[in-house]
């Protein structure tokens, strides 16, 4: 039986041997990490999966800024463990995250994943919602979710830590091919 609960102290290294497993040990190079750079993780939002006294997947939430001074958390990472996969336990970390994300008040949550993945629960492509980030992250990959309908209204500019001056930010990349609008 799966259980979810808050992420422990206790289990730090366990989380940080499956990190390593699923995104490789270089994964602190990726421009997701730059967002989590000098910040702490929302302790109240990050909870871990349990199967048989083993942590079987994880999610965290970080604070960051969008644009001025527009609050928001960042999704990232969530993992499961390889030989708990294809049971819904990502997925359900996700709706555990989200919900405590609404209930702690918050209203907006940026993440650097998968379309075809998150999109399910929501999110939808950043940059169409004026949104900045690392001009390597690709269209696809930086989403962003309103928890709070037309929470993104009026809301534009880069997405950063929320420990980097205002002056930190990432340029939107320019298409080098025009984009047919819709």
């Amino acid at each position: 039986m799966i259980r979810i609960g808050p992420e422990r102290d206790a289990d730090a290294r366990e989380i940080e041997t499956l990190l390593d497993r699923a995104f490789g040990p270089d994964r602190t190079a990726r421009p997701s990490y730059a967002l989590r750079h000098g910040t702490e993780r929302l302790r109240g939002l990050c909870f871990s999966a349990r199967e048989e006294g083993r942590i079987a997947g994880i999610i965290r939430f970080w604070p960051v800024i969008i644009g001025q001074d527009v609050a928001a958390a960042l999704l990232g990472p969530i993992a499961v463990r390889i030989k708990s996969r294809n049971r819904e336990i990502g997925a359900r970390l996700v709706r555990r995250g989200l919900r405590a994300c609404r209930e702690e008040g918050h209203r907006i949550v940026v993440a650097i994943g998968t379309k075809a993945y998150l999109g399910r629960f929501g999110f939808e492509g950043a940059r169409m919602q004026d949104l900045e980030f690392d001009p390597a992250v690709e269209d696809d990959r930086f989403l962003v979710y309103e928890l709070v309908p037309d929470a993104l209204d009026g809301v534009t500019g880069a997405v950063r830590a929320a420990s980097s001056p205002k002056g930190q930010t990432h340029k939107r990349r320019r298409p080098s091919v025009q984009r047919a609008s819709a």
